[in-house]
């Protein structure tokens, strides 16, 4: 039995940026880190020749298909199906079983889709043979994400999640470099004590907003290319706030984060989700944004250790859920199982 697991994340600043429409012409930046909630796919050997199963063990959804067969992207599991496909070979010599279960929804702004695609990577090479490092696993992701699949989307949760850890990441038409932050171990925690992860409740298809900020970008809207390159340079300052300890700054620059994504794409927001952040402001959060796209998925906000409490009761009233949670410096990582 082959297992993979592959971490969720948050971001902090720059998403929008890492588009390649984007930044092959401005330059990009995200600041992001992996966090203790994962992705995790098993890969067991079938006795039929050919034949794959997938099951999704969080929905209680299953396809059978066959090798040599092309597969049918019908929005069931067809991650699962575009990563097979792209590293399976079709005369391989055996079937197999997979399974998949995440810790987070669909559509929940944590990077789950990269989370998946590159467990999947990871079971898939290991059964192959193949051997990628954390650049070439990072652009197989996005390219069975965006290419095979045509989903829409930019490539920070991909390079975040495979390399695992706090990560300043930089976007450019020539490169992409990935600069793991060195911050110190009780500054991390002390973090950590400030933040809190609240699912609003709703989750969201984020493909007819990325198209949205696609279409303003190329229009040349004053405000969103405005908005995207303070987003970028925010990335910047977020950075040095953090290696210097500068919480409050770090706070602060989380509410200049969101008035900037908003103003760049007003379509991520929604009334609920204005109603969740203000509530959540007026309880003792000082800093606070929607992760992922937009519209839906889980805020992260930055509180007052003392007025947490007050938070969680003012949003939970609003249908808001949390979740705990801390950083943490693993990636993607394989490993061979006795046990189904």
């Amino acid at each position: 039995m082959l297992r993979a697991r592959a971490p969720l994340r948050v971001s902090f600043s720059g998403g929008g940026t890492d588009m390649p429409f984007y930044y092959a012409e401005h330059g990009g930046a995200v600041l992001a880190s992996t966090i203790n909630r994962y992705t995790t796919v098993s890969l067991a050997p079938g006795s039929d020749h050919g034949a794959v199963s997938l099951a999704s063990l969080d929905y209680d959804l299953t396809v059978k298909y066959r090798l040599e067969e092309k597969p049918t992207y019908d929005g069931v599991l067809d991650l699962a199906k575009a990563a097979i496909r792209r590293l399976v070979p079709a005369d391989f010599n055996g079937g197999f079983d997979v399974y998949v279960q995440s810790d987070a929804p669909a559509g929940s702004g944590l990077g789950g889709s990269s989370s998946l695609t590159l467990a999947l990577i990871g079971t898939l090479t290991a059964l192959t043979g193949a051997a990628l490092d954390h650049y070439q696993l990072a652009e197989l992701a996005y390219e069975i994400e965006r290419v095979d699949l045509g989903m829409k989307g930019g490539k920070q949760d991909q390079y975040g999640i495979a390399f695992g850890g706090f990560n300043f990441i930089e976007f450019a038409r020539e490169e992409i470099v990935v600069h793991p932050l060195r911050i110190a171990p009780e500054l991390l925690r002390d973090i950590e004590c400030h933040l809190l992860l609240c699912y609003t409740g709703r989750t969201r298809l984020s493909a007819g907003l990325i198209s949205r900020q696609e279409e303003l970008v190329r229009e040349k809207r004053p405000e969103t290319l405005a908005g995207l390159a303070r987003l970028r340079t925010l990335c910047y300052e977020m950075k040095n706030a953090l290696l210097r300890g500068r919480l409050a700054d770090f706070a602060e620059l989380l509410n200049e984060e969101w008035r900037q994504k908003v103003a760049a794409n007003p379509h991520v927001s929604t009334p609920a989700i204005d109603e969740m952040l203000a509530a959540a402001r007026q309880n003792g959060a000082v800093g606070g944004k929607l992760l992922g796209a937009g519209a839906g998925g889980y805020l992260l906000l930055f509180c007052e250790v003392n007025r947490k409490r007050k938070v969680h009761q003012a949003l939970e009233a609003l249908g808001g859920q949390f979740m705990n949670f801390s950083f943490v410096k693993d990636g993607l990582s394989v490993w061979r199982s006795q046990c189904r």
